[in-house]
C-alpha cells in the first residue's frame, strides 16, 4: 500500500525537474513574487488534473487482464522514459495567461492546462492503472509535483540555474525504465513464463 504513495511521489518528482510546468513555476514566481498563492494554485491544479488522470488510469486498467495491462504499462513506461530525456520548453500561450489573472488563478489555469498530455499526467494514468490505491497515487503524484516545484517558486531562478538538469532527466528516465522492467516481469509472471 505504501508503494502506491512513495513510487508515484518519487517518479513524478524526478520527471518534473526541468519540465515545462517547472519552467512555468519560475515564470510565475518572477512575475508575481507571491509564492504562497502560486503554491496553492499548483496544489489545486495538480490535484484536479491528476485526479482526472488517475480516474482514467483506474478505468483503463479495469478493461484488461493483468498480463495485458502489464505489457501495456511496460511499453508506456519505456516510451515515457524516452520522452523524459527530451528537455521541455515553455509555450508562449502559457506565459501570456499571467497577464489576465492574479497569481492563484493564473497558476491554477496555467498549471492545469500545461499538465494536459504532459509526461507527469501520462505517468499518473499509468501509475493509477498499476496501483489499486487510486487516492494514494493521486496524493503521491501531487506530492512529487510539489517537491519539484515549491523550491523553484521559493528560490526563483537561483535553484533552477544550479540543478544538473541533464543528470536529473537521466535519473527520471532510469526510474521509468525500471518501472517498465518491473511491468515486463509482472507480465511474464502472470502469464506463467517465470
Amino acid at each position: 500500500m505504501l508503494d502506491s504513495l512513495l513510487v508515484p511521489t518519487a517518479i513524478v518528482a524526478l520527471a518534473e525537474i526541468g519540465d515545462k510546468t517547472q519552467l512555468l513555476a519560475l515564470i510565475l514566481a518572477a512575475r508575481f513574487r507571491k509564492p504562497w498563492p502560486i503554491i496553492a494554485g499548483i496544489v489545486a491544479a495538480t490535484l484536479a488534473n491528476h485526479a482526472a488522470a488517475g480516474a482514467v488510469g483506474a478505468w483503463f486498467g479495469s478493461f484488461f487482464s493483468d498480463t495485458t495491462l502489464h505489457w501495456i504499462l511496460a511499453a508506456s513506461f519505456a516510451a515515457t522514459a524516452l520522452w523524459t530525456l527530451v528537455p521541455d520548453k515553455m509555450d508562449d500561450d502559457e506565459a501570456t495567461t499571467a497577464r489576465k489573472f492574479g497569481p492563484f488563478l493564473t497558476t491554477l489555469i496555467a498549471f492545469f492546462l500545461a499538465e494536459i498530455g504532459d509526461k507527469t499526467q501520462v505517468a499518473t494514468v499509468m501509475l493509477a492503472a498499476q496501483y489499486p490505491e487510486l487516492w494514494l497515487v493521486i496524493i503521491g503524484t501531487t506530492l512529487g509535483m510539489l517537491i519539484a516545484n515549491v523550491p523553484v517558486v521559493l528560490a526563483g531562478n537561483f535553484a533552477a540555474d544550479k540543478l544538473p538538469l541533464t543528470l536529473i532527466r537521466r535519473l527520471a528516465a532510469s526510474a521509468f525504465f525500471i518501472l517498465a522492467a518491473v511491468a515486463v516481469y509482472k507480465a511474464m509472471q502472470s502469464s506463467g513464463w517465470v
